[in-house]
């Protein structure tokens, strides 16, 4: 088992490393374990590795800075991850987020959750297969007018105790919306607006938006506001590794 460590943390450990990533911090506490190579090897462990796609419900180091390369697992027949929501593969099939039995956020709710089971025989025959989970309320969106979400003929029958996300769609604000629609939605967890007034605000959205954003990312805008053209990869390249730099030295 390996647990989610940085690099300042493994520098401790080994002090006459080359380290200055994830991935070294990651390859190095590897390939100090007593691995032997003919036998089955599994390991468990919670980081976060590039390629895998994430959810809003998980934190995000700026830059992708904690991205570890998938190679550093080479060793091991099959790699169980923790760390992201998603159930999915990263680089092969043996390489796994089992992801989380629920949905923990709206930018979830299509996902499929599922237990992955994992079946070892002889080295080097890993068989992964997974069984899905269908919870007692789903996480879901539904939209359209008030008149129409609050009519009978709409909801019954319907999984009105689902954790849910409205979007209403009236030109006109609706006196107490909220409250009424908990009256036949009783998890209704978050209400929004999409009509003109909500579209033409948008431009709000975008600046919130831009809080989201990685400072080289950041960077770059400033750079083509000012320069008329995108930065070089080798500018990005120097303003990623600097801004790790700075990160680490704050530490």
């Amino acid at each position: 088992m390996l647990p989610f460590v940085k690099p300042v943390h493994v520098r401790l450990c080994f002090p006459e490393e080359e380290i200055s990533s994830y991935t070294d911090a990651i390859g190095a506490a590897i390939a100090h374990m007593d691995i032997d190579p003919s036998a089955r090897n599994v390991l468990v462990t919670h980081q976060f590795v590039a390629g895998a796609s994430r959810s809003d419900s998980e934190s995000v180091s700026v830059g992708g800075t904690d991205a570890v390369d998938g190679s550093v697992f080479e060793v091991f027949d099959y790699v169980a991850l923790g760390h992201l929501h998603g159930p999915q593969a990263v680089g092969r099939e043996t390489v796994r987020y089992c992801g989380t039995p629920l949905k923990y956020s709206f930018s979830e709710m299509h996902q499929k959750k599922s237990v992955t089971v994992v079946e070892m025989e002889e080295k080097g025959s890993v068989r992964v297969r997974t069984r899905e989970l269908h919870p007692l309320h789903d996480l879901r969106e539904i939209r359209g007018t008030f008149a129409r979400l609050t009519d009978p003929a709409f909801y019954e029958g319907t999984a009105v105790g689902d954790y849910l996300h409205i979007v209403l769609t009236d030109e006109e604000d609706v006196y107490d919306a909220f409250a009424q629609l908990r009256g036949v939605y009783p998890n209704l967890m978050t209400m929004d607006y999409d009509n003109t007034r909500t579209r033409a605000e948008g431009h709000v959205a975008a600046v919130s938006a831009q809080a989201r954003l990685s400072e080289t990312e950041l960077l770059g805008m400033l750079y083509e506001q000012q320069n008329g053209c995108e930065m070089s990869e080798e500018q990005k390249r120097w303003a990623e590794d600097t801004f790790a730099k700075l990160r680490e030295e704050a530490k």
